[in-house]
């Protein structure tokens, strides 16, 4: 079977604009938003993110310094990680309270707690 260039050349940009579906989460206490998007093949993590306004529904999201996650694990290099159809991107908020300072903080308060009782 023959094919002509200009079916060939419709093939190849087509493959080149091929897009996949995923999803962009961020959470707050008061407020959960999971888009879904469109987004070329080729797609970072980070670019993704952009591309869904998710910072422009909660301003107070800073993605050039917000860490992200597909599915609850870390990608350490969101503009390099590259994504799957279907994958769900996490925005993650700041700590608020070192976790280790906090765990310390239970830890002597209920230590405290027993002996007084």
């Amino acid at each position: 079977m023959e094919t002509n260039s200009s079916e060939a050349m419709n093939s190849n940009t087509e493959t080149k604009n091929a897009e996949i579906s995923i999803e962009v989460a961020y959470a707050t206490p008061e407020k959960q938003l999971i888009l879904t998007v469109s987004v070329p093949e080729d797609c970072s993590v980070y670019d993704a993110a952009v591309a869904s306004g998710i910072d422009q529904k909660f301003p107070e999201i800073d993605l050039e310094s917000s860490k992200m996650g597909i599915f609850s694990k870390l990608v350490s290099k969101p503009k390099v990680q590259m994504l799957k159809p279907g994958d769900r991107i996490e925005v993650y908020r700041p700590l608020l309270i070192d976790p280790k300072e906090s765990r310390k903080k239970r830890a002597a308060k209920a230590k405290d707690d027993r002996t007084k009782a």
